[in-house]
């Protein structure tokens, strides 16, 4: 064979190509010798088609054909006939053709690998992130990685359509406070002094702003040294968006139509926007958590005006104490969880903080509980109407400081839902959390931190608590929720110097610290300086959710691990002392 350049892709090719004269390239997936025929598989990452090396066509097919093993690298010439009827494969777009192979050549021989090259294999992680080249090569993680490129495109183009400018921001910048940990990077020209890489390109995009671009995008990588989660990874990539001249709606709105571009183009779906909105406060007096879950319902249900006067103490200690009392309804449960299972529920929103957890099984009769002689008649049909009780359903409260009565409560409620099937796993519900708090108190450093970032700007109305109330400042921000899962978030910005220097002061920063670490920012605001405001979503998320995976590793190509490790390439890695040297570092493990 002298020209191996292939004519078509190996997923292509369909009844319509039928009696074309073909060269397809690719990997074996799978050989069966039938005596005078030997049948290939030959995948590419579009698909796989049927290769038939017949002796009576060509000699030196069939003889090639014997010699194949999984995974060798071949180029096959011939002709695309149709099957016979009863060999139709119903289940591959190419299942109704074959291609009668008159040339075959190995490009590339290959050992047995390590892990099976097809999908539904009980293969651990750990040895598909040590073997990724080969795990690249099943199908549904090329098609993970398809979509993703997709998921990409989709995005630039609808940013594009709208005005916005593509633009880069650098990788080494300086380590600043707030956030996550920052990747340091060691000058060797600059002796004792460190790049850091980006946590998210947020400062150079509202210079950017500063700067009259206007509308900004980027497909950004960035990076934070933290623990690692299912959904997290040290090194990410953002769908990173600013505008100027905006408010929180028209960011909102910008976004929602993203949304629905993305989903339109990659899974047919038209998405019905505007999305709902909810408070940061609401979301958690219903759902106790900041991102819920609302496909389903179960709402937290406030009780402690109805139980502050209670002689059940840990309800009436609570209220007196400033806490929260708040109880949800598992519909029906009351009839079917037995005493051992409402036992494991205790013992579950423990996990959480919570010291226990009161529950009620509404009768005909009445209610049975380990409290109900401690409360009086009034104020049990009062906790009945006000969380909707019927016959046979299961009340589960808790009594509590907020946080704990909000964590507790919310992960329990995430538990009945998927215990109980309440959850519509095809249902794709977004809303909008809006006016989270802007700072939050560090007990351990003992100053007030921000929720977002400092660049964040106060809700107008609440600007004059930063002096005498900052916790209870609400912030111009927003996060865009799915399924219980946070896709990304934003606020507008503060555009003000004097505001600036003021959360500055809040947050505890010296003068002479905040131009240490923001001069340049602080610099650039003195010019003219336009409102404005932005988004980032997590690109590694977003996809994940289309691709309806569970793991963010299935949509990225070359992950860590938990512990911020890449199995195949052995990274992170000792350097050798000649290249410490060179950038003035000593290591000292002891």
């Amino acid at each position: 064979m002298h020209e191996l350049k292939r004519t078509h892709m190996c997923g292509q090719l369909d009844a319509a190509d039928s009696g074309a004269r073909v060269l397809i390239n690719g990997w074996v997936q799978r050989r069966r010798d039938l005596g005078g025929l030997i049948f290939l598989d030959i995948r590419d990452r579009t698909g796989i088609v049927q290769v038939v090396a017949d002796g009576e066509v060509s000699r030196q097919a069939f003889k090639t054909a014997e010699a194949l093993r999984n995974e060798f690298v071949v180029a096959v010439k011939g002709n695309v006939v149709r099957r016979k009827e009863d060999a139709v494969n119903p289940k591959l777009k190419t299942g109704e053709i074959e291609i009668a192979a008159e040339e075959i050549v190995i490009l590339s021989k290959a050992q047995t690998p390590p892990i099976y090259i097809e999908d539904n294999n009980n293969i651990t992680e750990a040895l598909r992130l040590k073997y990724r080249y080969l795990d690249l090569r099943r199908p549904s993680m090329q098609k993970s990685l398809t979509l993703r490129h997709r998921v990409t495109m989709d995005v630039r183009e609808f940013l594009d359509q709208n005005g916005f400018l593509e633009i880069e921001t650098p990788m080494l910048t300086r380590p600043t406070p707030e956030g996550a940990r920052d990747y340091l990077v060691p000058s060797r020209v600059n002796p004792g002094r460190f790049f850091a890489l980006p946590q998210s390109p947020q400062l150079f995009k509202q210079l950017l702003m500063v700067s009259g671009m206007d509308k900004y995008f980027q497909i950004a990588r960035c990076f934070r040294d933290e623990d690692l989660r299912a959904d997290r990874q040290p090194e990410f990539t953002q769908i990173d968006i600013e505008m100027s001249f905006v408010d929180m709606d028209d960011v909102i709105s910008l976004n929602e139509r993203l949304m629905a571009h993305v989903f339109e183009k990659n899974l047919g779906l038209k998405l019905s926007i505007p999305f709902k909105r909810m408070t940061y406060q609401q979301a958690m007096e219903q759902y106790g958590s900041d991102k819920p879950d609302t496909r389903f319902d179960m709402k937290l249900v406030g009780i402690a005006d109805l139980v502050a006067n209670s002689a059940f103490k840990v309800f009436s200690d609570t209220a007196a104490s400033g806490g929260d009392i708040r109880g949800i309804n598992a519909k029906g449960c009351g009839k079917t969880f037995s005493r051992r299972e409402i036992d494991r529920l205790v013992e579950y929103v423990k996990q959480f903080g919570a010291k226990g957890l009161v529950w009620m099984v509404v009768t005909e009769e009445g209610v049975k509980s380990p409290i109900a002689k401690f409360l009086t008649m009034e104020e049990t049909d009062a906790i009945i109407k006000r969380m909707d009780g019927q016959a046979g359903d299961l009340l589960l409260i808790v009594a509590d400081r907020p946080k704990v009565v909000y964590d507790s409560l919310g992960q329990l409620r995430l538990d009945l839902g998927r215990r109980l099937g309440l959850i519509d796993e095809h249902a794709f519900n977004f809303l909008w959390v809006t006016h989270f708090p802007l700072l939050e108190y560090d007990e351990e450093e003992g100053r007030y931190v921000a929720v977002h970032h400092p660049f964040t700007s106060p809700v107008s109305e609440d600007i004059p608590l930063l002096d005498s109330q900052p916790g209870k400042v609400r912030a111009n921000a927003y996060d865009l929720v799915l399924n219980g899962m946070e896709l990304g978030g934003g606020s507008i910005r503060i555009h003000d110097t004097n505001l600036q220097q003021k959360m500055f002061e809040v947050l505890g920063f010296s003068r002479e610290k905040a131009e240490e670490k923001f001069g340049f920012l602080l610099e650039a605001f003195k010019y003219g300086t336009p409102p404005h405001g932005g988004i980032a979503f997590g690109l590694d998320r977003l996809v994940m959710v289309v691709a309806g995976r569970e793991n963010i590793r299935d949509v990225i190509a070359f992950p860590k691990t938990q512990n911020a490790a890449c199995l195949m390439t052995g990274a992170p890695a000792e350097a050798d002392e000649g290249q410490l040297k060179e950038i003035h570092i000593k290591l000292d493990m002891e």
